[in-house]
Protein backbone atom coordinates (compact mmCIF):
# COMPACT_ATOMS: atom_id res chain seq x y z
CA UNK A 1 0.00 0.00 0.00
CA UNK A 2 2.82 2.40 0.89
CA UNK A 3 4.59 1.76 -2.43
CA UNK A 4 1.41 2.46 -4.43
CA UNK A 5 0.85 5.72 -2.52
CA UNK A 6 4.42 6.83 -3.25
CA UNK A 7 4.03 6.10 -6.98
CA UNK A 8 0.72 7.95 -7.20
CA UNK A 9 2.09 10.88 -5.22
CA UNK A 10 5.10 11.11 -7.54
CA UNK A 11 2.77 11.27 -10.55
CA UNK A 12 0.73 13.96 -8.83
CA UNK A 13 3.82 16.07 -8.15
CA UNK A 14 4.82 15.80 -11.81
CA UNK A 15 1.46 17.39 -12.68
CA UNK A 16 2.01 20.44 -10.48
CA UNK A 17 3.75 22.64 -13.09
CA UNK A 18 1.03 21.90 -15.67
CA UNK A 19 -1.14 24.98 -16.22
CA UNK A 20 -3.44 23.74 -19.00
CA UNK A 21 -3.25 21.24 -21.84
CA UNK A 22 -4.85 23.52 -24.44
CA UNK A 23 -4.49 27.12 -23.26
CA UNK A 24 -1.76 29.48 -24.46
CA UNK A 25 0.63 30.70 -21.79
CA UNK A 26 -0.63 34.28 -21.83
CA UNK A 27 -4.29 33.37 -21.14
CA UNK A 28 -5.79 32.75 -17.75
CA UNK A 29 -5.31 29.12 -16.85
CA UNK A 30 -5.87 26.61 -14.10
CA UNK A 31 -2.84 26.43 -11.84
CA UNK A 32 -2.65 22.99 -10.26
CA UNK A 33 -0.07 23.88 -7.62
CA UNK A 34 -2.10 26.87 -6.38
CA UNK A 35 -5.24 24.72 -6.31
CA UNK A 36 -3.64 21.88 -4.33
CA UNK A 37 -1.50 23.86 -1.91
CA UNK A 38 -4.27 26.41 -1.46
CA UNK A 39 -6.41 23.62 0.00
CA UNK A 40 -3.80 21.93 2.19
CA UNK A 41 -1.99 25.03 3.46
CA UNK A 42 -3.06 27.10 6.44
CA UNK A 43 -5.01 30.35 5.99
CA UNK A 44 -6.43 33.27 7.93
CA UNK A 45 -9.94 32.52 6.68
CA UNK A 46 -11.95 29.36 6.02
CA UNK A 47 -12.90 29.13 2.36
CA UNK A 48 -16.33 27.55 1.90
CA UNK A 49 -17.07 27.75 -1.83
CA UNK A 50 -16.90 29.99 -4.89
CA UNK A 51 -20.06 31.24 -6.63
CA UNK A 52 -19.69 33.23 -9.89
CA UNK A 53 -16.04 34.00 -9.11
CA UNK A 54 -17.07 35.27 -5.68
CA UNK A 55 -15.25 33.55 -2.81
CA UNK A 56 -17.43 32.73 0.17
CA UNK A 57 -15.25 32.44 3.26
CA UNK A 58 -15.51 32.60 7.03
CA UNK A 59 -13.14 35.29 8.36
CA UNK A 60 -11.15 34.25 11.42
CA UNK A 61 -9.73 36.43 14.22
CA UNK A 62 -6.22 37.82 13.79
CA UNK A 63 -4.27 38.15 17.04
CA UNK A 64 -0.90 39.91 16.90
CA UNK A 65 1.47 40.84 19.71
CA UNK A 66 3.56 43.77 18.51
CA UNK A 67 4.08 46.51 21.10
CA UNK A 68 0.63 45.60 22.37
CA UNK A 69 -2.14 43.20 21.41
CA UNK A 70 -3.85 43.77 18.07
CA UNK A 71 -7.10 41.87 17.47
CA UNK A 72 -9.20 42.24 14.33
CA UNK A 73 -10.96 40.19 11.66
CA UNK A 74 -8.92 38.67 8.85
CA UNK A 75 -11.49 40.19 6.48
CA UNK A 76 -9.68 43.51 6.99
CA UNK A 77 -6.64 42.06 5.17
CA UNK A 78 -8.52 40.45 2.27
CA UNK A 79 -7.42 41.07 -1.33
CA UNK A 80 -4.06 42.56 -0.37
CA UNK A 81 -5.52 45.29 1.82
CA UNK A 82 -3.60 46.89 4.69
CA UNK A 83 -5.07 47.40 8.13
CA UNK A 84 -3.61 48.82 11.33
CA UNK A 85 -0.16 48.79 9.74
CA UNK A 86 -0.28 45.10 8.70
CA UNK A 87 -0.84 43.13 5.52
CA UNK A 88 -0.54 39.57 4.22
CA UNK A 89 2.74 39.01 2.40
CA UNK A 90 2.24 38.57 -1.32
CA UNK A 91 3.42 35.65 -3.42
CA UNK A 92 7.19 35.57 -3.81
CA UNK A 93 7.94 37.42 -0.56
CA UNK A 94 9.99 35.68 2.15
CA UNK A 95 6.96 35.43 4.47
CA UNK A 96 4.48 34.57 1.72
CA UNK A 97 0.94 34.13 3.05
CA UNK A 98 1.83 35.36 6.55
CA UNK A 99 0.93 38.64 8.22
CA UNK A 100 3.78 41.16 8.11
CA UNK A 101 4.28 44.80 8.99
CA UNK A 102 3.31 46.96 6.02
CA UNK A 103 6.28 49.27 6.63
CA UNK A 104 9.22 46.85 6.48
CA UNK A 105 7.78 43.38 5.74
CA UNK A 106 8.93 41.87 9.04
CA UNK A 107 6.71 39.51 11.01
CA UNK A 108 5.16 40.30 14.40
CA UNK A 109 4.40 37.62 16.98
CA UNK A 110 1.37 35.95 15.36
CA UNK A 111 -1.00 33.85 17.51
CA UNK A 112 -4.01 34.17 15.20
CA UNK A 113 -6.83 31.65 15.00
CA UNK A 114 -6.04 30.27 11.55
CA UNK A 115 -7.93 27.60 9.63
CA UNK A 116 -5.87 24.78 11.10
CA UNK A 117 -6.17 26.17 14.63
CA UNK A 118 -9.93 26.55 14.21
CA UNK A 119 -10.20 23.01 12.84
CA UNK A 120 -8.08 21.74 15.72
CA UNK A 121 -10.42 23.39 18.24
CA UNK A 122 -13.53 22.00 16.52
CA UNK A 123 -12.12 18.46 16.34
CA UNK A 124 -10.93 18.60 19.96
CA UNK A 125 -14.37 19.72 21.15
CA UNK A 126 -15.93 16.93 19.09
CA UNK A 127 -13.59 14.40 20.74
CA UNK A 128 -14.48 15.63 24.24
CA UNK A 129 -18.21 15.56 23.47
CA UNK A 130 -18.04 11.99 22.11
CA UNK A 131 -16.14 10.72 25.15
CA UNK A 132 -18.43 12.53 27.62
CA UNK A 133 -21.54 11.16 25.90
CA UNK A 134 -20.05 7.68 26.07
CA UNK A 135 -19.19 8.14 29.77
CA UNK A 136 -22.72 9.38 30.50
CA UNK A 137 -24.17 6.10 29.24
CA UNK A 138 -21.99 4.14 31.68
CA UNK A 139 -23.01 6.40 34.57
CA UNK A 140 -26.69 5.77 33.87
CA UNK A 141 -26.60 2.04 33.16
CA UNK A 142 -25.42 -1.08 34.89
CA UNK A 143 -22.93 -2.72 32.54
CA UNK A 144 -23.29 -6.01 34.41
CA UNK A 145 -26.94 -6.25 33.36
CA UNK A 146 -27.06 -4.72 29.87
CA UNK A 147 -24.76 -4.33 26.91
CA UNK A 148 -23.75 -0.85 25.73
CA UNK A 149 -25.89 0.65 22.97
CA UNK A 150 -25.62 3.65 20.70
CA UNK A 151 -22.40 5.63 20.88
CA UNK A 152 -21.13 3.61 23.86
CA UNK A 153 -21.70 0.39 21.93
CA UNK A 154 -19.74 1.83 19.00
CA UNK A 155 -16.75 3.07 20.99
CA UNK A 156 -16.39 0.29 23.58
CA UNK A 157 -15.08 -2.40 21.17
CA UNK A 158 -12.54 0.05 19.77
CA UNK A 159 -11.38 1.17 23.22
CA UNK A 160 -11.12 -2.39 24.53
CA UNK A 161 -9.27 -3.58 21.43
CA UNK A 162 -6.71 -0.75 21.51
CA UNK A 163 -6.14 -1.04 25.25
CA UNK A 164 -6.01 -4.82 25.58
CA UNK A 165 -4.41 -5.84 22.28
CA UNK A 166 -2.07 -2.89 21.73
CA UNK A 167 -1.34 -0.90 24.88
CA UNK A 168 -1.34 -3.73 27.40
CA UNK A 169 0.78 -6.07 25.27
CA UNK A 170 3.36 -3.38 24.43
CA UNK A 171 3.62 -1.45 27.70
CA UNK A 172 3.33 -4.31 30.16
CA UNK A 173 1.88 -4.50 33.68
CA UNK A 174 1.90 -0.70 34.15
CA UNK A 175 -0.20 -0.11 31.03
CA UNK A 176 -3.10 1.48 32.90
CA UNK A 177 -0.90 4.44 33.84
CA UNK A 178 -0.41 5.28 30.15
CA UNK A 179 -3.77 4.15 28.74
CA UNK A 180 -5.46 7.59 29.10
CA UNK A 181 -2.78 9.32 27.03
CA UNK A 182 -2.48 6.58 24.40
CA UNK A 183 -6.24 6.23 23.93
CA UNK A 184 -6.59 10.01 23.71
CA UNK A 185 -3.82 10.11 21.10
CA UNK A 186 -5.54 7.36 19.09
CA UNK A 187 -8.96 9.03 18.99
CA UNK A 188 -7.49 12.50 18.54
CA UNK A 189 -5.58 11.39 15.44
CA UNK A 190 -8.49 9.31 14.14
CA UNK A 191 -11.03 12.15 14.42
CA UNK A 192 -8.68 14.68 12.85
CA UNK A 193 -7.89 12.24 10.03
CA UNK A 194 -11.58 11.60 9.35
CA UNK A 195 -12.54 15.28 9.54
CA UNK A 196 -9.76 16.09 7.08
CA UNK A 197 -11.48 13.90 4.49
CA UNK A 198 -14.84 15.70 4.83
CA UNK A 199 -14.85 18.23 1.94
CA UNK A 200 -17.10 20.86 3.55
CA UNK A 201 -17.10 22.97 6.72
CA UNK A 202 -16.30 22.11 9.51
CA UNK A 203 -14.20 19.42 7.82
CA UNK A 204 -11.42 19.74 5.30
CA UNK A 205 -8.75 21.28 7.53
CA UNK A 206 -5.35 19.66 7.07
CA UNK A 207 -4.68 19.05 10.78
CA UNK A 208 -2.64 15.83 10.84
CA UNK A 209 -1.01 16.88 7.56
CA UNK A 210 0.49 19.83 9.47
CA UNK A 211 3.94 19.00 10.79
CA UNK A 212 3.50 21.29 13.81
CA UNK A 213 0.62 19.13 15.05
CA UNK A 214 2.42 15.84 14.49
CA UNK A 215 5.51 17.30 16.16
CA UNK A 216 3.46 18.15 19.27
CA UNK A 217 2.04 14.60 19.33
CA UNK A 218 5.52 13.11 19.00
CA UNK A 219 6.78 15.42 21.77
CA UNK A 220 4.12 14.08 24.16
CA UNK A 221 5.28 10.54 23.44
CA UNK A 222 8.91 11.61 23.93
CA UNK A 223 8.04 13.06 27.35
CA UNK A 224 6.00 9.99 28.33
CA UNK A 225 8.94 7.75 27.46
CA UNK A 226 11.76 9.71 29.05
CA UNK A 227 10.10 11.32 32.07
CA UNK A 228 8.67 8.03 33.30
CA UNK A 229 11.46 5.73 32.18
CA UNK A 230 12.79 3.35 34.83
CA UNK A 231 16.30 3.31 36.27
CA UNK A 232 17.11 0.27 34.14
CA UNK A 233 16.05 2.18 31.00
CA UNK A 234 18.41 5.06 31.73
CA UNK A 235 21.19 2.64 32.59
CA UNK A 236 20.77 1.03 29.16
CA UNK A 237 20.92 4.47 27.56
CA UNK A 238 23.88 5.94 29.45
CA UNK A 239 25.82 2.79 30.40
CA UNK A 240 24.60 -0.09 28.20
CA UNK A 241 25.64 -3.69 28.76
CA UNK A 242 28.30 -3.80 26.03
CA UNK A 243 32.10 -4.22 26.05
CA UNK A 244 33.85 -1.52 28.05
CA UNK A 245 35.68 0.06 25.11
CA UNK A 246 32.33 0.81 23.42
CA UNK A 247 31.22 2.66 26.53
CA UNK A 248 34.51 4.42 27.16
CA UNK A 249 34.86 6.00 23.69
CA UNK A 250 31.72 6.37 24.00
CA UNK A 251 30.04 4.93 20.95
CA UNK A 252 27.00 3.13 22.33
CA UNK A 253 25.79 5.87 24.73
CA UNK A 254 25.87 8.38 21.86
CA UNK A 255 23.91 5.99 19.62
CA UNK A 256 21.36 5.38 22.38
CA UNK A 257 20.91 9.11 23.02
CA UNK A 258 20.45 9.76 19.30
CA UNK A 259 17.88 6.95 19.28
CA UNK A 260 15.90 8.76 21.99
CA UNK A 261 15.22 11.55 19.46
CA UNK A 262 14.93 9.54 16.25
CA UNK A 263 12.02 7.50 17.60
CA UNK A 264 9.64 10.45 18.12
CA UNK A 265 11.00 12.03 14.93
CA UNK A 266 9.89 8.97 12.97
CA UNK A 267 6.44 9.22 14.58
CA UNK A 268 6.18 12.85 13.52
CA UNK A 269 7.27 12.32 9.91
CA UNK A 270 5.26 9.12 9.35
CA UNK A 271 1.92 10.63 10.35
CA UNK A 272 2.58 13.97 8.64
CA UNK A 273 3.81 12.48 5.34
CA UNK A 274 1.06 9.88 4.99
CA UNK A 275 -1.81 12.27 5.65
CA UNK A 276 -0.34 15.06 3.51
CA UNK A 277 0.24 12.61 0.66
CA UNK A 278 -3.36 11.44 0.87
CA UNK A 279 -4.68 15.00 0.54
CA UNK A 280 -2.38 15.77 -2.40
CA UNK A 281 -3.36 12.56 -4.21
CA UNK A 282 -7.08 13.25 -3.84
CA UNK A 283 -6.84 16.90 -4.87
CA UNK A 284 -4.64 16.00 -7.85
CA UNK A 285 -7.27 13.54 -9.02
CA UNK A 286 -9.98 16.20 -8.82
CA UNK A 287 -7.73 18.69 -10.63
CA UNK A 288 -7.83 16.51 -13.76
CA UNK A 289 -11.47 17.60 -14.27
CA UNK A 290 -10.46 21.27 -14.52
CA UNK A 291 -7.27 20.65 -16.49
CA UNK A 292 -9.13 18.96 -19.34
CA UNK A 293 -12.05 21.41 -19.66
CA UNK A 294 -10.83 22.88 -22.97
CA UNK A 295 -10.00 19.55 -24.56
CA UNK A 296 -13.61 19.08 -25.53
CA UNK A 297 -16.65 17.42 -23.94
CA UNK A 298 -15.69 13.89 -24.99
CA UNK A 299 -12.19 13.89 -23.48
CA UNK A 300 -13.18 16.02 -20.52
CA UNK A 301 -16.27 13.91 -19.83
CA UNK A 302 -14.44 10.59 -20.00
CA UNK A 303 -11.50 11.79 -17.91
CA UNK A 304 -13.89 13.41 -15.43
CA UNK A 305 -15.69 10.11 -14.99
CA UNK A 306 -12.39 8.32 -14.40
CA UNK A 307 -11.35 11.09 -12.01
CA UNK A 308 -14.58 10.82 -10.01
CA UNK A 309 -14.36 7.02 -9.78
CA UNK A 310 -10.69 7.16 -8.79
CA UNK A 311 -11.50 9.93 -6.31
CA UNK A 312 -14.14 7.73 -4.67
CA UNK A 313 -11.60 4.93 -4.46
CA UNK A 314 -9.06 7.27 -2.84
CA UNK A 315 -11.68 8.51 -0.36
CA UNK A 316 -12.41 4.94 0.70
CA UNK A 317 -8.68 4.28 0.90
CA UNK A 318 -8.24 7.41 3.05
CA UNK A 319 -10.85 6.07 5.48
CA UNK A 320 -8.70 2.98 5.92
CA UNK A 321 -5.49 5.03 6.13
CA UNK A 322 -7.08 7.32 8.74
CA UNK A 323 -7.58 4.36 11.07
CA UNK A 324 -4.25 2.71 10.22
CA UNK A 325 -2.22 5.87 10.95
CA UNK A 326 -3.96 6.38 14.30
CA UNK A 327 -3.35 2.70 15.10
CA UNK A 328 0.32 2.81 14.07
CA UNK A 329 1.04 5.97 16.06
CA UNK A 330 -0.58 4.46 19.17
CA UNK A 331 1.14 1.10 18.71
CA UNK A 332 4.62 2.60 18.23
CA UNK A 333 4.12 4.99 21.15
CA UNK A 334 3.12 2.00 23.29
CA UNK A 335 6.20 0.08 22.17
CA UNK A 336 8.51 3.02 22.97
CA UNK A 337 6.93 3.44 26.41
CA UNK A 338 7.19 -0.32 27.00
CA UNK A 339 10.90 -0.25 26.13
CA UNK A 340 11.35 2.37 28.85
CA UNK A 341 9.77 -0.03 31.36
CA UNK A 342 11.66 -3.30 30.84
CA UNK A 343 10.51 -6.23 32.95
CA UNK A 344 13.05 -8.21 35.00
CA UNK A 345 13.94 -11.52 33.47
CA UNK A 346 12.58 -14.59 35.24
CA UNK A 347 14.59 -17.81 35.37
Amino acid sequence: MRASRIIILALCILLLPIRSFAEPEESQSFNVSEYIFGHISDAYDWHITTVNDHHISIPLPVILIDGGVHVFSSEKLAHGAEYDGYRIAAKGEPSEGKIVRASDGTRPLDISITKNVCGLIIDSVLLVVLILLCARWYRRHNVLKEAPTGLAGLLEPVIVTIEQDVIKDAVGPEYQKFSPYLLTAFFFILINNLMGIVPFFPGGANITGNIAVTMAMALFTFLAVNLFGTRHYWKEVLWPDVPLFLKAIPIMPVIEIIGMFTKPFSLMIRLFANMLAGHIMLLSTIAVIFLTVKLGPLINGSLSLISVLFGIFLDVLELLVAFIQAYVFTMLSSVFIGLAHPQPETH
